[in-house]
């Protein structure tokens, strides 16, 4: 079985995380994804302190698709230098990491 990763990023509005998660989605490169938010985030930003209210996107990939993954979130999403981690996915319920495999295959 492969080996499984949580990928999160954030946008400023609902509207451009759901445009980003269909699109990570139709594009195969994530099997799903859930929006949350909005939520609040504290940040430093050029130098400059800030809070603000943001969307978080949490996207369910393999390791073999993350950097096309980071790629396409990056060339896509509106900011300059967005958030984009993968987070190793160390336990699941082995249907759901299998659905997860299967919806990703070539």
């Amino acid at each position: 079985m492969a080996d499984f990763l949580n990928v999160s990023t954030a946008t400023a509005t609902r509207e451009q995380a759901v445009i980003l998660a269909e699109s990570a989605v139709r594009a195969k490169l994530a099997a799903g994804a859930q929006i949350v938010g909005p939520l609040t985030s504290v940040f430093w930003h050029a130098g400059v302190f800030g809070t603000g209210e943001e969307y978080q996107l949490l996207l369910k990939t393999t390791d073999a698709k993350y950097s096309e993954l980071e790629a396409h979130l990056v060339a896509h999403h509106p900011w300059d230098n967005p958030e984009v981690i993968g987070t190793v996915i160390e336990a699941g319920a082995i249907p759901y990491l299998a659905w997860i495999e299967r919806t990703l295959a070539d």
